[in-house]
């Protein structure tokens, strides 16, 4: 934490020396919506469908369906709510309670989720008419430049391909298999690119974000900010990407 040099080493010490108050806002998913809307526009916004503090306050009756419930304040725990007559909605709630409660600064001291105030939202279900989970596209942010993305998805057996900004495939290895044959290119690839440049300058200073991006209907709709990607704990395959990779974040001088 002295030196740190390598990727890892660095969004740990992000994490403990590097602290805004609109990271807390960034990584909340209501109130980043409102961040998003203004920097980029409300065409790039998932909308938002019910707003709620606590699960025990929802409706399910009234809900819009289909949509996806999640609380402002968890990094996981997406429940997808497709059609009322087969969802249990005491076990959604349960379920709603413990992300809730989950707090990930408490948990490896991710800053950002610190503050926020844990609330329930719906989202709308995005649907890309596959059959298939979403392609979620992730792209790492050096000092508010977009230099590396992979592509992966929502499934429970998760693959990462990381590619360079031209979509030419790296062989870096963060911890999870490469999908073979590789993932295509988007259509909305510049654009996602020029989207995360707007958002980086549009932000506090930042040596570091993921922003991920999801591609439905021809449509591009923002997903979320992450600042320490699985919270700077996952192994690569390899000590020189994480070397390499470190080199590139400009750390703040304290």
């Amino acid at each position: 934490f002295k030196n740190p040099k390598s990727f890892n080493e660095k969004l740990n010490w992000l994490k403990l020396h590097y602290h805004k108050p609109e990271f807390s806002l960034m990584a909340d998913k209501y109130e980043v919506k409102n961040i998003v809307e203004r920097i980029i526009g409300k065409e790039y916004v998932v909308p938002c469908l019910g707003l709620w503090n606590s699960p025990d306050d929802i409706d399910f009756d009234k809900l819009p369906y289909p949509c996806v419930l999640k609380a402002t304040n968890d990094s996981s725990g997406t429940i997808i709510c497709k059609d009322k007559n087969i969802i249990n909605p005491t076990e959604i709630k349960n379920k709603l309670k413990i992300s809730m409660n989950r707090n990930w600064f408490r948990h490896s001291r991710e800053w950002a989720y610190k503050n926020i105030k844990p609330r329930i939202i719906a989202d709308m279900y995005l649907d890309d008419g596959t059959g298939h989970e979403l392609v979620d596209y992730k792209f790492w942010c050096f000092n508010g430049s977009p230099q590396v993305m992979y592509c992966t998805n929502k499934a429970d057996d998760v693959f990462e391909n990381f590619y360079d900004m031209s979509f030419i495939p790296l062989p870096i290895n963060h911890g999870f298999r490469r999908q073979s044959p590789e993932f295509e290119k988007p259509e909305a690839f510049e654009l996602m690119k020029e989207l995360c440049t707007k958002l980086c300058k549009g932000c506090p200073d930042l040596p570091f974000v993921r922003i991920d991006f999801f591609y439905v209907g021809g449509h591009v709709y923002f997903g979320e900010f992450t600042f320490y990607d699985w919270g700077g704990m996952k192994p690569f395959g390899n000590n020189i990407d994480d070397i390499e990779l470190g080199k590139i974040i400009r750390l703040p001088k304290q």
